[in-house]
């Protein structure tokens, strides 16, 4: 079992940046795929970015070019930098792990997530 813990998050005016950590604790041995979600509020859950177990990256449309995921392995940290924000960027961001690589990952179930940060974006 893998504890994940996000911080980074608040509110920033449009155009503006954050960038989002997340904190693995636990068994973080072997491989993993890191993921980025996001919902806001009304919506349902989507997936952002996602880090597999070789170092490749996948963004979902919205946020390509803006965003970045990376994940520093001496801190156990996952982040999201996030660039050029716009109101529609506004919603609780988790993160998530699962084991393996990302096949399929944004309309799979991660068994490991954290509790979420607020992401609030103004015009």
């Amino acid at each position: 079992q893998v504890h994940l813990a996000e911080s980074g998050g608040g509110p920033v005016q449009a155009g503006g940046s954050l960038n989002l950590s997340c904190v693995a604790s636990g068994d973080t041995s072997g491989s993993w795929c890191m993921s980025w979600f996001r919902q806001a509020l009304g919506k349902v859950r989507e997936g952002v970015a996602a880090l597999d177990p070789n170092g490749l990256t996948t963004y979902a449309a919205p946020v390509k070019d803006r965003f970045t995921i990376s994940y520093d392995n001496a801190k156990n940290t996952l982040y999201l930098l996030m660039d050029n924000l716009s109101p529609e960027d506004t919603g609780i961001y988790t993160c998530a792990a699962s084991r393996g690589g990302c096949y399929n990952w944004n309309n799979r179930n991660f068994p490991n997530r954290g509790q979420g940060t607020q992401v609030t974006v103004s015009p």
